[in-house]
C-alpha cells in the first residue's frame, strides 16, 4: 500500500515545493510596491532562487539514492519554513536576495521523485511515471495565479504567511505516509561520478533538458512582470495568462513521457527543437498580443513535451547511477532557467527591446536539434557495432575493395588475428591455398549476382593450422542500389582432418590472387 502511495504522495510534494520555489517571482509586482526595485533587481529577485534550486539538484538526487525520498522531502519542507517565514517580513532588495536564495530548496526537490520513483517500475513505464511525476510543475502555475489573489485580499505578507501551514502540513505527510523500505544505493559520490561523467550522453541529456525546462522556467519567472510592464496588463491578468502557460506545459509533460515509451525519445525531442527553433523566432518578429500569445503557446507545447522525453531517457540511459545524473541533467534545466530572464533584461537595457533574447532561444534550440539528430543517428551505429560486437559467430566487414574495415572478438577467437592484424587488409591473409581459383570465381559471381553466398571454406589461421569454417557473406547496399559493404560471418565447423592437412601440405600457403 505505501510503494503505491509514492507517486501521487511525491507528486504533490513537488506541486508544494514549486509553490514555494516561485513565490517571489509570482508576487514581484506587489512586492515592488513596497520595496523599490530597479529593472535588474527585478530580474535578480526572480532569478536567484534558481541558482540553488539547480545546484542542489545535484546532491539532493545522490542523497535521495542513499537516504530515501521520505528524509529527503520531509527534511525540504522544514527548511523551506524558514526562507518563507523571512520573505514574508521582507523589507529590502537584500532581503528579497537571502529569502530566494534559500527558497531554490523547493526546487532541488525534482531530484527526489526522478530518483525514487523509478525505483518501483519496470523501464517501459519510466518514461510515464516521470512525466506524471512532473506534472508537480503545475505548483509554480498555483502560485502565479493564487498567490496574487491572497495578496489582493490580504496583503502580499500574509498571502507568503499562509505557505508556512502548507509545508508544515507535507512535512508532516511524507513522515507519515513515506516508504520506510526504499532501496537505498550505498556507494559513495566520487564513485558514482567516476560512472558516469565519462559518458557523453549526459552532457547532451543536460543540454536538452538546459533548453526545455529552462525555457519553461525562464517564461514562468519572467512573463508575470513582463506582461505587466511591456504589456500594460493588470497583475492578475498577467497571473492568470501566465499560469495558463505553465499549466499547459505541465499536462503536456506527461504525453511527452507517453510518446517517448511508446516511440524514440530522440525522434519526439526532434519536433520538440524544431518547434522552439521556430517559436523563437516568432516572437523576435513582432511583439504584439496575438503575436507573442503564438509564440507562447509553442513554446508551453514544446517545453512540456521535452520535459518528458528527457526523463525517459535518463532513467534508460543510467538506470544504476539514476541519483547522481538525474540531479546533473535537472541541475542543467534550472540553471536554463536562471540565465534567460537576466540576459532579456540586459539586452533590453542596451537595445531597447527584446527581439535579440527571443532569437538566442531559436539559436539554441537550431543547435540542440542537430544534436538531437547526432545522437540519433551515432545510436544507430553503435548499434550496429554492438550487435558485431556481441555476435557469438566471427564478423568481418570489408568494403568493395576487400579490404578489411573491422573485425569482432569472436574472429580473433577463431582465426588467431588480433583486430589491429587485419584491419586495412585483405582478406587473402587466410587463405588456405585448398581451393582452386574456379572456386573463388564462382564465389564472387554468385555474390554479385544475388548479393549473397554461403558454404563450406577452408581457410588457415594465424599459427598456420588449416580449419574448415561454414561461411556467410552478405552484400550491403547503399541508397543509390550499388554495394556499400561486404559482410562475413563464419564459424569454425571443425578441425581440419589429417588427410585434408596432407592433401594441402604441398600447397603454397599465400595465393595473392585468390580471396576467399
Amino acid at each position: 500500500m505505501v510503494r503505491k502511495l509514492q507517486l501521487p504522495l511525491q507528486t504533490l510534494s513537488l506541486v508544494v515545493s514549486f509553490m514555494a520555489w516561485v513565490l517571489i517571482s509570482s508576487l514581484i509586482t506587489y512586492i515592488s510596491l513596497d520595496i523599490p526595485l530597479s529593472s535588474g533587481q527585478r530580474a535578480w529577485s526572480t532569478a536567484i532562487p534558481v541558482i540553488l534550486g539547480s545546484l542542489l539538484r545535484i546532491p539532493a538526487g545522490f542523497l535521495t539514492n542513499r537516504y530515501g525520498s521520505r528524509m529527503m522531502n520531509s527534511l525540504s519542507f522544514i527548511i523551506l519554513l524558514v526562507p518563507v517565514f523571512y520573505l514574508s517580513r521582507a523589507d529590502s532588495f537584500l532581503d528579497l536576495a537571502i529569502s530566494g536564495f534559500f527558497l531554490g530548496i523547493g526546487g532541488a526537490t525534482f531530484s527526489i521523485g526522478v530518483t525514487s520513483l523509478p525505483k518501483y517500475y519496470p523501464k517501459e513505464k519510466q518514461g510515464t511515471v516521470n512525466g506524471v511525476y512532473g506534472i508537480g510543475n503545475l505548483g509554480t502555475a498555483i502560485s502565479t495565479f493564487g498567490a496574487p489573489l491572497l495578496a489582493d485580499a490580504l496583503g502580499w505578507e500574509r498571502a507568503v504567511a499562509w505557505f508556512l501551514v502548507l509545508l508544515a502540513l507535507f512535512a508532516l505527510l511524507n513522515l507519515l505516509f513515506g516508504d520506510r523500505h526504499e532501496e537505498r544505493v550505498r556507494s559513495s559520490w566520487i564513485s558514482q561520478f567516476k560512472q558516469v561523467y565519462w559518458n557523453r550522453k549526459l552532457w547532451f541529456f543536460s543540454i536538452f533538458y538546459f533548453i526545455t525546462f529552462g525555457s519553461f522556467v525562464a517564461f514562468t519567472i519572467y512573463l508575470p512582470g513582463f506582461l505587466v510592464s511591456y504589456f500594460d496588463l493588470d497583475k492578475v491578468d498577467a497571473g492568470l495568462r501566465t499560469a495558463g502557460f505553465i499549466a499547459l506545459a505541465t499536462f503536456l509533460r506527461p504525453v511527452g513521457g507517453i510518446l517517448s515509451d511508446k516511440t524514440n525519445p530522440f525522434i519526439v525531442l526532434m519536433f520538440v527543437f524544431a518547434g522552439l527553433t521556430l517559436s523563437g523566432v516568432l516572437l523576435s518578429f513582432g511583439l504584439t498580443m496575438p503575436l507573442f500569445t503564438a509564440g507562447c503557446f509553442v513554446v508551453a507545447i514544446c517545453a512540456g513535451i521535452g520535459n518528458g522525453a528527457v526523463f525517459k531517457l535518463v532513467p534508460l540511459y543510467f538506470a544504476k547511477q539514476g541519483g547522481i545524473a538525474s540531479g546533473i541533467v535537472s541541475a542543467a534545466g534550472g540553471i536554463g532557467g536562471f540565465f534567460p530572464p537576466l540576459l532579456l533584461t540586459l539586452l533590453f537595457d542596451w537595445t531597447g527591446h527584446y527581439a535579440i533574447g527571443f532569437m538566442a532561444l531559436s539559436e539554441a534550440s537550431l543547435a540542440s536539434l542537430i544534436l538531437v539528430l547526432w545522437v540519433f543517428f551515432n545510436n544507430k551505429l553503435e548499434f550496429a557495432a554492438d550487435i558485431i560486437r556481441s555476435t557469438a559467430d566471427a564478423v568481418m566487414v570489408t568494403d568493395t575493395k576487400g579490404v578489411i574495415q573491422t573485425v569482432n572478438d569472436a574472429f580473433t577467437k577463431v582465426t588467431g588475428y588480433a583486430k589491429e592484424q587485419v584491419i586495412g587488409k585483405n582478406p587473402n591473409l587466410l587463405s588456405s591455398g585448398y581451393h582452386e581459383k574456379a572456386f573463388y570465381d564462382t564465389f564472387w559471381n554468385t555474390l554479385k549476382d544475388t548479393g549473397k553466398w554461403q558454404g563450406e571454406i577452408v581457410n588457415r589461421r594465424a599459427n598456420g593450422e588449416v580449419y574448415r569454417e561454414w561461411l556467410s557473406v552478405t552484400a550491403l547496399g547503399d541508397d543509390q542500389g550499388g554495394v556499400r559493404h561486404y559482410v562475413a560471418i563464419f564459424s569454425d565447423v571443425s578441425q581440419a582432418d589429417s588427410v585434408l592437412a596432407s592433401d594441402i601440405d604441398t600447397v603454397p600457403l599465400e595465393h595473392p590472387d585468390k580471396k576467399p
